[in-house]
């Protein structure tokens, strides 16, 4: 009997001719505006950072609108509503959502963070919080985890910022690369017992493609160095901004599994997490080291692999797997508020 030979593993990841150059553009556009003396050239990066306001009309059945947490830093955050529930006593969970950049790039106004948010907001469906928070290397560390805290804190002083249908008691924290590695760090924050608040319960965690890293260089790194949008040169770039002087890449902001992690086997309220990982990204093994080490603290952690995905695939609508990217969160959304 025949037997059909096994597909080789792709030597490149899957990208449509429009993602590849648009790709290709904002990694060039990316290197030009890092400057080697560690500042941002803000504004030939604004010729690349297309913003869409807030619309409060709906939109595919999603509105907008902007909210003020603090003006003086600025902190602000953009609130997606979706279509009112068939029940007017139904209420809807709130996804808060942090965009990534490698902590120095876009934001919540930026057109395809509005437009991922929409999507988020529309499929899941949920209340969807995008926080615009402050960059580096204007604003170091711990700048971008204090913004991510206050505007939990923000949401849980003041309930009637969001709408009637969202419950704060059904939170998600989400974000993807930097973003993501933010959502971790606020969710250490917001499950420390002397952090605890009142309305807001954190219950999953979303973390897409999270930006993470140490002194050694894994496998995927070395493979996949010169990968657009992550490429190594661009990631230590971003490091070396956004840490404190004189830190180094396993400081505990980086390297969350490392020798100076953070221990979160004792923090009983840290939430359910799920990682999603790109074959062609090269911060995979640090991707699936976090899931391992968090599964290894006994927290419930899963890991969702796309193997032919490259960084901030999900981004780009016309990628099929974009779709199946947030079909998977709004299974993981369902799951957990199903056991509660």
């Amino acid at each position: 009997m025949a037997t059909s030979a096994k597909k080789p593993a792709p030597s490149s990841p899957e990208m449509p001719w429009k993602t590849r150059v648009v790709v290709a553009v904002v990694s060039r556009v990316t290197d030009l505006c890092c400057r080697s003396d560690g500042t941002v050239n803000r504004r030939l990066l604004g010729f690349l950072n297309f913003k869409s306001p807030p619309n409060p009309d709906p939109v595919r059945g999603v509105s907008s609108s902007d909210v003020t947490v603090d003006p003086s830093r600025p902190l602000w955050f953009r609130v997606f509503t979706p279509s009112a529930p068939a029940s007017p006593a139904a209420s809807l969970p709130v996804l808060v959502f942090f965009h990534g950049g490698g902590f120095c790039y876009l934001g919540a106004a930026s057109s395809a963070y509005d437009a991922v948010c929409r999507r988020f907001a529309r499929k899941l469906p949920a209340v969807v919080v995008s926080v615009e928070y402050r960059l580096a290397p204007e604003h170091r560390f711990p700048s971008q985890y204090d913004d991510g805290f206050d505007v939990l804190r923000f949401l849980d002083e003041n309930p009637s910022a969001l709408p009637p249908v969202a419950d704060v008691s059904k939170c998600f924290l989400a974000g993807d690369s930097a973003g993501a590695n933010i959502a971790h760090h606020v969710a250490v924050r917001a499950s420390l017992p002397e952090r605890k608040l009142a309305r807001v319960r954190v219950v999953g965690l979303v973390a897409i493609q999270p930006f993470f890293g140490g002194e050694e260089r894994t496998e995927s790194e070395i493979r996949l160095t010169g990968a657009p949008l992550v490429s190594v040169p661009r990631t230590d770039w971003c490091w070396r901004v956004f840490l404190p002087e004189g830190a180094d890449r396993d400081h505990w902001a980086v390297n969350v599994s490392g020798p100076n992690a953070a221990d979160v086997a004792g923090l009983e309220e840290f939430p359910a997490t799920v990682v999603f990982v790109g074959g062609f990204d090269p911060l995979r093994d640090w991707q699936k080291r976090y899931c391992e080490w968090l599964r290894k603290s006994g927290k419930a952690a899963e890991l969702v692999e796309f193997p032919t995905m490259f960084h901030a695939f999900y981004i780009f609508p016309e990628v099929a797997q974009s779709t199946q990217l947030i079909l998977k969160v709004k299974d993981f959304v369902h799951n957990l508020l199903s056991t509660e």
